[in-house]
């Protein structure tokens, strides 16, 4: 009787618990390159804490009253002035000739070091990554400029000034590329909004009180008394609002400026 039940129960507990340990231990001595990889993975783990460790180091703050001036080197000042240089170029060769405007002026160049300075400080180990800054500048955007009637040209130029000041403070390669990446950015303005390929067109808003002129059929008549007003070359108008109350009309008029206009 004893010998039947061993002969049904020693299969039985070979089949679970000790099966795994001898089919494990048995994968184990068949297989001597798995201990091998395990010890390989150790020592890489070991081998990326010691990194972090070293690298968390490397990031400890600087002490405050020291002399040290390691992140203001020679790559720091070429850089900066290769972006003023751009900088220059673009307001006071590009964008002044054609609009004649100081008010915005001030903001471009300031803007623009303002956020080389700030991005070559957060490239660098400080803590804050290339996206807080986009992050940054893009809040420092809105607060400036969410109530302020600034036209699509000048949203453009100063997206060129963000640009060429992210850029030229983050950018990875030499000085040669750098260069040409700004050249083209500054080629591309010069040729598109500088008079070269195309004429500039300018647009102003007038309140116009002659109300029967807006009619379609009138639309020479109201041409010639809006340039006969401004003295502006207008080749295109386009009415707006209309206020049959004050017998008024806003009207948008479109115009090239010439050289008469322009001395």
């Amino acid at each position: 009787m004893r010998l039947t039940l061993l002969k049904w129960i020693l299969p039985l507990f070979l089949m679970l618990a000790p099966s795994q340990y001898v089919i494990a231990q048995s994968d184990a001595s068949s297989d001597p390159l798995s201990s091998i990889v395990s010890s390989d993975s150790d020592n890489n783990d070991d081998g990326k804490k010691k990194k972090k460790n070293k690298d968390e180091k490397d990031e400890v703050e600087t002490p405050f009253f020291t002399f040290n001036l390691d992140r203001f080197n020679a790559t720091f000042f070429t850089r900066l002035l290769i972006d003023l240089l751009s900088i220059v170029i673009l307001i006071r060769f590009i964008y002044f000739p054609v609009y004649k405007r100081r008010d915005h002026i001030f903001t471009f160049y300031m803007f623009n070091l303002t956020i080389f300075i700030i991005t070559y400080l957060l490239n660098t180990k400080t803590g804050f990554s290339t996206g807080a800054a986009f992050g940054l500048f893009a809040v420092f955007s809105l607060l400036r400029y969410r109530t302020e009637d600034i036209s699509a040209r000048d949203m453009t130029y100063l997206f060129a000034v963000i640009a060429l000041g992210l850029m030229t403070s983050v950018n990875k390669g030499n000085v040669l590329e750098i260069i040409l990446i700004n050249a083209v950015i500054l080629s591309a303005a010069f040729l598109l909004d500088g008079n070269v390929l195309m004429k500039t067109e300018f647009v102003k808003s007038v309140q116009y009180e002659n109300i029967e002129l807006i009619k379609p059929e009138r639309h020479t008549e109201l041409i010639a008394d809006l340039e006969s007003r401004t003295g502006l070359k207008i080749h295109k108008i386009s009415v707006g609002k209309i206020d049959f109350l004050r017998d008024t009309a806003m009207i948008k008029i479109y115009y090239y400026e010439s050289k008469n206009q322009e001395a």
